[in-house]
């Protein structure tokens, strides 16, 4: 390769947590950074040495020299953004989920196809150690048949900025559906969904979602699998648990009910707990360190969905490889934009499902 792939990461919050990992990838350089406070702006820049800053969006995406766009600005910036860098001519990775609705969806998908560069949405558990491990031994057939997917993402919101607030649940599942329909290498063809319990009114008011709960299970495409995900933000009381159950016909995973204990593997009847290894020695050897500690100033100003993810199973340098990787190869990441249109809007249409009373929702076909 003549020249690294130069990165354009916008959003400094959660974003920072990746501008080492592009400065030590031989593969890619962080070229510029974009934030709308200056103060936060000059004070990241200052720190990782880089020289290109933008308070404006637009502006980025007019450097000819930015090669890729990495997007984890608030979740209602994200589909518009994506668009306007793929149709600015930049290769395109943003943070969960890809988009709010159906029509932005549709719109990455469209643009990505027009433009000819890369999308990815950024999803972490298909890049966890976790992951890793059940993906390695239901490939090795030692899982056997698959015969049941479950996914949960139970999480208080409290305390995070006020576009969560009452946001109903199901719009950000990506992380409790994304392990499904990965593992199973399937897409998901449609979904049915039933709330659960109410929010509090102050909170129900801001989307018109009074949901405390919602629990959808998905019908695979081309497939005689189903798949249930379970999803709550608010006002129910619960650890923070973002995990996934396999159930095979040989032996299954169930994901611990309570943080920092193993999980177990049944093998047949017998059950086993399990430490699960770290897969760092499956990345280039200067970004490997990042599979088991905090990124950026982590005493200081690590995210809060760092926090309370568990550091997202290491995730982070292999889904900035991955991205990197997909440019170099002049091949599709994973997921690509079909999967990841796909992959959120079954949290869009389980809700919309929801609010009908559990009515099947068929998801569109891109």
């Amino acid at each position: 390769m003549s020249q690294p792939i130069r990165v354009g990461v916008v959003g400094l919050g959660f974003g920072a947590e990746f501008l080492p990992i592009y400065q030590n990838h031989p593969n890619a350089e962080i070229f510029a950074i974009c934030q709308r406070n200056t103060k936060m702006l000059n004070e990241i820049g200052d720190e990782f040495g880089i020289e290109r800053r933008y308070t404006n969006y637009e502006d980025l995406l007019k450097d000819p020299d930015v090669d890729a766009i990495h997007i984890n600005t608030p979740i209602p910036l994200h589909g518009e953004q994506s668009v306007a860098a793929l149709r600015a001519g930049k290769h395109c990775a943003c943070t969960v989920p890809a988009a709010t609705n159906l029509e932005s969806l549709r719109s990455i998908v469209a643009a990505q196809k027009e433009s000819g560069k890369n999308y990815m949405m950024m999803e972490t558990v298909v890049y966890a150690r976790e992951y890793l491990f059940v993906k390695d031994l239901y490939q090795s057939g030692e899982m056997g048949r698959l015969q049941f997917l479950r996914g949960t993402h139970q999480q208080e919101m409290s305390g995070w900025p006020g576009y969560w607030e009452g946001l109903p649940p199901m719009h950000y599942a990506t992380h409790c559906v994304s392990p499904l329909l990965a593992l199973s290498d399937k897409l998901c063809e449609s979904v049915v969904c039933h709330g659960s319990g109410r929010i509090e009114e102050k909170l129900a008011l801001k989307y018109g979602s009074p949901f405390a709960v919602e629990t959808a299970t998905m019908k695979l495409q081309d497939s005689d699998l189903c798949a249930e995900v379970t999803r709550s933000l608010f006002n129910t009381a619960r650890q923070y648990r973002e995990g996934f159950d396999v159930y095979g016909s040989k032996a299954s995973w169930e994901w611990t009910l309570i943080e920092d204990e193993p999980s177990v593997l049944h093998v047949g009847e017998e059950p086993r707990l399990v430490e699960v290894p770290d897969y760092s020695e499956r990345l280039p050897k200067d970004i490997r360190e990042f599979t088991t500690k905090g990124v950026y100033d982590l005493t200081k100003n690590t995210h809060l969905s760092f926090k309370q993810g568990g550091g997202h199973g290491g995730a982070h340098p292999h889904m900035a490889h991955e991205f990197i990787q997909s440019i170099v190869e002049e091949r599709d990441p994973f997921p690509n934009a079909i999967q990841s249109a796909n992959w959120t809007a079954v949290g869009i249409c389980a809700h919309e499902s929801a609010l009908r009373g559990g009515e099947r929702v068929y998801l569109p076909q891109w």
